[in-house]
């Protein structure tokens, strides 16, 4: 049987499915998502764009940076996904939008020399520098477009 979670955003006028297991679940300390997302952190949970079905609502989509796409509910501002050229074929969804958070429990840190000094974790999850995804290198990294 097929795993099926579900999202909504606050307001509930954008609900999606996310089919199938996510591939990966990262704790975020980057700059650019801490301020797109308005918090310290956020964990992102990585499928697919297959794997991912709009049930209802359209997403607003933003754009600050080439090749890096967010989207987010126009009406109420919670953030859903993330997009960016140099990973193709994967989606981040971020663990506000969904239903059930509790079931994606991280796996790693990612940019964690951006983690704010008073944010601690006592986990033993591996600390990535940067980014923790292998990028396309034609595409480059966002920070330097």
């Amino acid at each position: 049987m097929t795993r099926i979670e579900t999202g909504s955003c606050f307001c509930g006028s954008i609900t999606a499915e996310m089919h199938g297991d996510p591939f990966w679940i990262c704790s975020d300390h980057d700059d650019d998502c801490r301020k797109a997302i308005g918090s310290p952190l956020t964990v992102w949970v990585g499928y697919r764009p297959a794997q991912f079905r709009l049930l209802t609502g359209t997403p607003k989509t933003f754009s600050r940076t080439r090749g890096v796409l967010r989207t987010f509910c126009a009406d109420c501002g919670t953030s859903i996904a993330y997009l960016d050229q140099g990973l193709p074929e994967e989606l981040y969804v971020t663990i506000g939008f969904f239903d059930h958070p509790e079931r994606f429990p991280p796996q790693a840190h990612a940019y964690w020399d951006m983690k704010l000094p008073w944010v601690e974790f006592r986990d033993d999850l591996p600390r990535v520098g940067r980014y923790s995804r292998r990028r396309d290198p034609a595409v480059g990294n966002p920070a330097d477009r």
